[in-house]
């Protein structure tokens, strides 16, 4: 059995759920992809998408469809994407086993 490349806990299926109900009608989905940047090397980027890139990974989990760029498949590998929400802040999250170290902030990581 191949391991799926990221996976999506109930709160974050139900957050790009209600994200997409309110996304412009063009929007197909949400992208997840990684760059460079932050203070450990590298960070998560989510985006709208318009249209399938040829390379891109569609998961579709949850009943919820997410497009990975090809370029961060690597990275990406057996990751659990989270929402978590508390009374000052929210944000998506991720539980990546690739990830050898992670800054202070949760922000950035390094493979």
């Amino acid at each position: 059995m191949t391991k799926q490349i990221i996976s999506l806990s109930e709160n974050a299926a139900k957050r790009i759920k209600e994200i997409m109900s309110a996304a412009e009608k063009n929007s197909l989905g949400v992208r997840i992809g990684v760059k460079s940047g932050g203070c450990a090397g590298m960070s998560y980027v989510m985006e709208y998408t318009e249209k399938t890139n040829p390379n891109d990974e569609v998961i579709e989990d949850k009943g919820v469809k997410v497009f990975i760029d090809s370029a961060a498949v690597m990275y990406l590998l057996g990751t659990e994407m989270d929402y978590k929400k508390d009374d000052f802040s929210s944000s998506f999250t991720f539980k990546n086993p690739n990830e050898t170290e992670r800054c202070g902030c949760g922000e950035s990581f390094k493979v």
